[in-house]
């Protein structure tokens, strides 16, 4: 049996929560937005706000950072760079960007940035281990 390495699962589970915030964000644009409006052409923007504008910036900033991981991720295992860097800046962007949306969310500031920080410090140790 082939063992999938912890660093492809966690990159499994990155993907989960990007499926998790994009319904999550979709859900609450349309309970402003109606379904009449989802169901056309959406011809005339139908701006949102609040709760569910500030999940729809949370799931831009996660598809900003999220294909860099992928693309890193893969790489690493590709290159047979995978370790401890590898290991653990893979568990920090996950458990950041899992954070991040609820901190987001609710509008809590600074301690959301400070979480974003870590995602991007996770994601830079998958980077650093490919030249290592």
């Amino acid at each position: 049996m082939v063992r999938t390495a912890p660093e492809l699962q966690l990159l499994g589970f990155a993907i989960l929560i990007g499926i998790v915030q994009l319904a999550w964000a979709a859900v609450a644009a349309r309970r402003q937005q109606n379904l009449a409006w989802a169901r056309g052409p959406r011809d005339e923007p139908m701006p949102i706000s609040g709760t569910a504008a500030r999940l729809d910036r949370a799931f831009r900033n996660f598809m900003e950072t999220f294909p860099l991981f992928a693309a890193a991720v893969v790489a690493a295992d590709l290159l047979g760079k995978l370790g401890p860097l590898t290991l653990w800046g893979c568990g920090l962007y996950v458990a950041a960007r899992a954070l991040y949306v609820p901190l987001y969310a609710t509008g809590v500031p600074t301690v959301r940035t400070l979480v974003w920080l870590v995602s991007l410090v996770g994601l830079l140790m998958v980077v650093v281990a490919i030249f290592l």
